[in-house]
């Protein structure tokens, strides 16, 4: 739900296309929509520019596959499910034979109206090791489909600090940063010393026992000595996504 379909719905009534009750209807409809087992957010494109991201673990895929339809139905936006197994990509592709699915970041996704993108700015996303691709191309997904220009060099930790300081120049031109690492997540304190942007720090759950699956990262991150470094929760690469493809196309 966009304005411009909210002036398209006035103009209608205006022209007498709409009545008044049709009219009323659709407002009504605009706030989220009851399936029972789940409550559509159709006011999050308003309010957010994006519509409501499915999670898609621990939903059935008949579930999946009905909200996803649903949410198809209700505007021209792209759609993003996360979380999704091969088994939720075929239920909803069964219904919405557009859908596409990424395995490495185990989402299922709809590209419909390419979005308007700024070429000269862009979200740079780095990680630490191969291991974190998965949470990187998670947060590439999303940043993509909510219309940004995204960069990527991957495997860049500090086990081998040279290969990050040959992104320099990538990391320089960079308009926001997203710093993927597990192990003992050092990545996001050194990119956040060697830039003036906004670097956000993805935990991941890659590491040996002490890790704790991604605390220890986590801990690290949020200890950071470098300003200016924002933390997401382990593994969230849907959120670092989000939230940087915000911060660019602030103005």
């Amino acid at each position: 739900m966009k304005e411009q379909e909210i002036k398209a719905w006035l103009n209608s009534y205006k022209e007498g296309i709409l009545s008044e009750a049709e009219f009323i209807q659709k407002v009504k409809d605009v706030p989220y929509e009851n399936m029972g087992f789940a409550k559509l957010d159709h006011h999050r494109a308003l309010r957010q520019g994006f519509p409501e991201v499915v999670f898609c673990q621990g939903k059935t895929p008949a579930q999946t596959a009905a909200i996803m339809q649903q949410l198809y139905a209700a505007s021209q936006e792209n759609i993003l499910g996360s979380r999704a197994s091969l088994e939720i990509y075929e239920a909803v592709k069964a219904v919405l034979p557009e859908a596409e699915y990424n395995e490495i970041a185990q989402a299922v996704f709809i590209r419909r109206q390419p979005k308007v993108i700024d070429e000269k700015r862009f979200i740079l996303i780095l990680t630490a090791g191969t291991s974190d691709i998965p949470v990187a191309e998670e947060a590439k997904l999303t940043a993509e489909l909510m219309g940004n220009r995204v960069e990527t060099s991957y495997d860049v930790g500090v086990a081998g600090i040279h290969r990050l300081f040959a992104q320099k120049e990538l990391i320089d031109g960079a308009n926001v940063i997203i710093a993927i690492a597990g192990m003992e997540g050092a990545l996001a304190s050194v990119v956040g010393g060697l830039t003036d942007k906004p670097v956000i720090a993805v935990p991941t759950s890659v590491g040996y026992g002490a890790s704790f699956h991604g605390l220890a990262a986590l801990l690290a991150m949020l200890n950071s000595c470098a300003a200016g470094v924002a933390v997401m929760n382990i593994d969230n690469g849907f959120g670092a996504g989000k939230l940087a493809g915000t911060i660019n196309h602030m103005r």
